[in-house]
């Protein structure tokens, strides 16, 4: 990788690890910017160096606290907007209310719609995100949006781990059959689907199972991952129709409530995530999960996009 100088990566406080694992990447190093809070709270940035002409790329990803790491992010672009900064890149590896993208019942909100009005007043003037829970969320920009996949990253890992032979791909419920689906095309293998439904938000019942995985190495394939009951009511199912072993490869670990506990009983024989959320101490301490990194995806697609290549040879 080349060193490059004209730009410049900046970080919130939500996921700074991976931010610096992205500027090593691209051999640079991150710039400096505090991100504080003033006595009552309020959010208070500064940034340490000069920006005026520069494209700068903000990597923060909007997990919980959400709406602090939310307004961080929005802070953060306005102060680079009146610092002259000449492009605002919001890298987002995990974007927040992606799940309230469509109105699901009488006078409910549409606030993945709102998030991105917010993004693009604060001076945001192009947003790269990954897995976002509904592609259809790039619509609401009405500026440049980048979708990255951790596909290349959970394929690369599958085929080291296990046999492609043995493993039935399975989609959660019917909204993910056609994330699953493109896994088992690049495998090469069965496609199954849980047949999911959800009486209320936050819980979940799976009812039947499409498709044979016995003797098998069932493995679910999903965005995000909550509380935990759909992954670990699905993994029980897997079993009870005969799975040999279930691993799960999940994007966005948010892993709120109950979900560690949910996971460490379950029959998972693996969790494997990416580093779009940071781990909780507890999740660090859980033997079932493992992180795999997506530092090469941003670090290429930051390159790409200040030197103005595609990107579509990052999708799998």
């Amino acid at each position: 990788m080349a060193v490059l100088h004209d730009f410049k990566v900046f970080a919130g406080n939500s996921n700074r690890p991976l931010a610096e694992r992205i500027c090593e990447y691209l051999k640079r190093p991150l710039s400096k910017a505090e991100v504080g809070r003033f006595s009552d709270g309020e959010i208070q940035v500064e940034i340490g160096e000069n920006v005026r002409g520069f494209d700068v790329f903000v990597v923060q990803s909007t997990c919980p606290p959400v709406n602090d790491h939310l307004m961080e992010l929005l802070i953060m672009a306005d102060a680079l907007k009146r610092a002259s900064a000449s492009s605002i890149t919001a890298v987002i590896p995990y974007y927040g209310y992606a799940r309230q993208d469509r109105k699901v019942a009488a006078r409910t909100p549409i606030t993945a719609k709102l998030i991105a009005d917010l993004l693009v007043t604060s001076g945001v003037t192009r947003v790269v995100s990954m897995d976002m829970h509904a592609g259809q969320i790039q619509g609401f920009f009405n500026i440049p949006s980048d979708h990255l996949y951790a596909s290349p990253v959970f394929l690369d890992d599958i085929r080291k781990k296990l046999n492609p032979d043995e493993i039935t791909i399975v989609s959660p419920d019917a909204g993910g059959v056609e994330r699953a689906r493109a896994y088992s095309k690049r495998l090469n293998g069965p496609l199954a689907i849980s047949d999911k439904r959800r009486p209320r938000a936050n819980a979940s019942e799976v009812m039947n199972l499409i498709g044979d995985v016995n003797g098998r190495d069932a493995i679910i394939i999903d965005d995000i991952v909550d509380t935990g009951g759909t992954l670990t009511q699905g993994a029980a199912a897997l079993k009870a129709k005969g799975a040999r072993r279930v691993f799960s490869y999940i994007v966005h670990p948010i892993l709120s409530g109950p979900a560690i506990t949910r996971i460490n009983e379950s029959v998972l024989e693996e969790l494997i995530v990416a580093d779009t959320v940071p781990l909780s101490k507890s999740a660090q301490a859980c033997t079932k999960l493992r992180t795999v990194t997506t530092e090469r995806l941003f670090g290429e697609a930051i390159a790409r996009i200040y030197r103005a290549e595609s990107l579509s040879s990052l999708f799998v």
